[in-house]
């Protein structure tokens, strides 16, 4: 893990602020939806990008009975 040198206090609320560059450089906009992610006592932050729920691409995602499947496994399924 790369260390940014920025640090934030967590408000009342529970709440941090993302500084601009940062959101910058990890093109989040607002809106955007983060997953976060626990390893043993560090919190992680990735931008949520909804993947196949069969193969975990995240190319060409259709929404099919409230799942997300890529085009591939769509056509896959279809071919059964």
């Amino acid at each position: 893990m790369k260390s940014t040198g920025i640090v934030r206090r967590v408000d009342e609320l529970g709440r941090i602020v993302l500084p601009v560059e940062l959101r910058r450089t990890l093109s989040i906009a607002e809106k955007d939806s983060l997953e976060i992610y626990v390893d043993g006592s560090n919190i992680m932050l990735k931008k949520y990008q909804p993947a196949c729920i069969f193969c975990d691409s995240a190319k060409d995602i259709t929404i099919f009975k409230g799942k997300n499947v890529c085009a591939s496994c769509l056509s896959e399924l279809h071919a059964r």
